[in-house]
């Protein structure tokens, strides 16, 4: 049996470390993506609740869409929070198969708003 899977992915990240990799070229990941060995990535359902469980409160954050088929082998999809398979990337992620990157603001119900063009 074999699974659909989207052809964006998305990562949230602190801002300057974001703008850093954009430097750099490549994103290495962050502290928890250091620890767990892979880069940790989300669908547009699964979007929302990372940033509310991650990344609670915290406002100097971007999204970025992600082409999944620019990573080739180096991303695996696995089980992972509440038994969803969660897009997990191998290696750093390079800039070029990032699609856009926008602000993820805070609304003023204290959760993050997302960007419309998340599909």
């Amino acid at each position: 049996m074999s699974h659909s899977y989207p052809r964006q992915i998305y990562k949230i990240s602190p801002a300057p470390a974001w703008f850093d990799a954009e430097r750099t070229g490549f994103f290495g990941g962050s502290a928890d993506d250091l620890r767990d060995g892979f880069i940790h990535f989300s669908t547009a359902e699964q979007a929302p609740g990372t940033a509310a469980k991650f990344f609670a409160g915290q406002s100097d954050l971007v999204i970025a869409a992600i082409e999944t088929g620019a990573l080739g082998d180096a991303l695996k999809w696995e089980v992972s929070r509440g038994g969803m398979l969660f897009p997990h990337l191998y290696a750093p992620l390079p800039m070029t198969a990032v699609l856009w990157t926008k602000l993820l603001p805070i609304g003023g119900d204290g959760a993050h708003v997302f960007p419309r063009e998340m599909v």
